[in-house]
């Protein structure tokens, strides 16, 4: 079956799917059909995983998490060579006014984190002789997708049904990705949700961890991920739920291309600060062509929802990082600006649904600053988020580049934006809506060159699609599958 641009490994039959649930036939269909690429070879040492980050200009970095004392070889070339230590293992001694209302317990990280850079030029990499996938000089297909974890939350009694797999897709999804066979993957934060207990007699979330530490990273992110960590590498982007009064500890240990500093690890409240705050960077997405589009990733993860006062430390923060993520994005005539919170989107508001929220007033009160009419430069053609559980594109008549929100990946689904929009709504001052596609079904999102542009195709849990948008110029024109 060809869908959107690359061939699905069969033809599915007819199934009895209901949008947001998975049947027993339907997940049958998924096992038979999908065929996602073999798991990685068994572990011959106590390496758990291990997979390919993508930092600053796009080195390459190794990363293996293993529960023997030391870190592995890796062969580059068949030349082997020993990993670094990124993270010992510890027991993180529980922080003060943690954001779940529920207990709180000590961060256990009983696993050794390693890392090396990949140097430019090699051909094949390998930890315990199971390959790594590296970048490709002109990648040309991406899965792209966030806000994946199963949400445990005391605070508003949010407890995700984490044992049921139509529930809690992400597995599904993960492994749909994976059989896409990207050559990158891009997630756009929030990765971790089980924060508090599954409350006794739920046997939804029956047996779960929770907490910040390695059981509810491995539950919420590693295991389900496994085919797709191994599928290409990842360009990660930090979420409010890895901000340092969260799960930030297991950020820095796991997934930050960058080394790691001690002031950054989250492990003291005093530092948070630092820990809380990181530069902004620039992935190219091909090495090949000095001119192609380019991937801005910034760290929003510790904003609010609120204008920022001028005075406020995090205003000059910000104001000083999108100062220097736009000189990176002056680089190169085209740029995909990416965040975890959406600055010109729309948020289901449930108790008015006829006024969903605007975009993060926070980051506007900052951008505003920089660039008063569009808020983003010239050479920024759409900015990528998640934070909304939903796929949302949101297009403008004014200069203001295209927003995609990818954020349904497998938390609860928002509930659904009304439509169409209340007339002359806006998610920022001055952004005028030409055009809204909007839909609350779990999956992820492919992106690959078109004749013009870009092509996006919102995909469900299954991998078959519902919705497919061109972008061109800023400029999105979305159409839904089947009506």
């Amino acid at each position: 079956m060809k869908a959107a641009g690359f061939a699905l490994p069969c033809r599915p039959r007819r199934a009895r799917w209901h949008r947001g649930s998975v049947t027993v036939l339907g997940l049958a269909l998924i096992a038979g059909c999908a065929q996602p690429p073999p798991a990685a070879m068994p572990p011959v040492s106590g390496v758990r995983y291990e997979f390919v980050v993508l930092g600053e200009e796009g080195q390459a970095v190794a990363r293996a998490i293993t529960s023997d004392a030391s870190c592995p070889a890796i062969e580059f070339d068949g030349r082997a060579q020993p990993m670094d230590v990124r993270a010992r293992p510890a027991l993180v001694p529980e922080r003060p006014q943690r954001f779940g209302a529920g207990v709180s317990k000590a961060a256990a990280f009983p696993v050794l984190t390693c890392e090396k850079a990949i140097p430019g030029g090699v051909a094949r990499a390998a930890i315990d002789g199971r390959p790594l996938r590296l970048p490709k000089a002109e990648p040309q297909r991406i899965v792209i997708l966030g806000d994946t974890g199963c949400l445990l939350l005391a605070r508003g009694n949010a407890y995700q049904a984490c044992n049921d797999p139509a529930a809690w897709p992400f597995p599904t999804v993960a492994d749909s990705a994976a059989a896409a066979a990207p050559d990158l993957v891009i997630h756009v934060g929030d990765y971790h949700y089980r924060e508090d207990p599954c409350p006794p007699g739920n046997e939804q979330c029956a047996g779960s961890p929770w907490g910040y530490g390695w059981d509810a990273w491995e539950a919420d992110l590693f295991a389900p991920s496994r085919r797709l960590l191994a599928a290409a590498p990842w360009i990660v982007v930090r979420g409010n739920h890895e901000s340092c009064s969260r799960a930030g500890q297991g950020w820095w240990r796991f997934l930050d291309p960058r080394p790691l500093a001690a002031r950054r690890t989250c492990d003291d409240p005093a530092d948070d600060a630092t820990g809380d705050y990181s530069e902004p960077y620039a992935v190219p997405l091909s090495t090949a062509v000095a001119t192609d589009t380019q991937f801005i990733v910034f760290d929003s993860s510790r904003v609010g929802v609120t204008p920022l006062a001028t005075s406020d430390p995090m205003y000059r923060n910000y104001l000083a990082q999108f100062e220097r993520a736009f000189a990176l994005a002056a680089r190169r005539p085209d740029s995909f600006f990416m965040l975890h919170h959406p600055v010109l989107a729309f948020a289901a508001n449930p108790a008015k649904p006829e006024a969903p929220y605007p975009g993060n007033a926070g980051l506007q009160s900052v951008l505003q600053t920089l660039y008063p009419a569009a808020l983003f430069p010239p050479t920024v053609q759409a900015s990528l988020a998640g934070h909304n559980h939903l796929f949302e594109v949101v297009s403008f008549s004014t200069p203001h580049p295209a927003q995609f929100v990818l954020g349904n990946g497998g938390d609860w689904a928002d509930v659904p934006l009304r439509k169409p929009l209340p007339a002359g709504i806006t998610p920022a001052p001055g952004a005028i809506v030409a055009s809204m596609v909007a839909l609350n079904e779990f999956g992820f999102t492919t992106i690959e060159r078109a004749a013009a542009g870009w092509r996006f195709v919102a995909r469900d849990t299954r991998g078959v699609p519902m919705a497919t948008c061109t972008l061109d110029r800023k400029r999105a024109n979305c159409v839904l599958q089947g009506g």
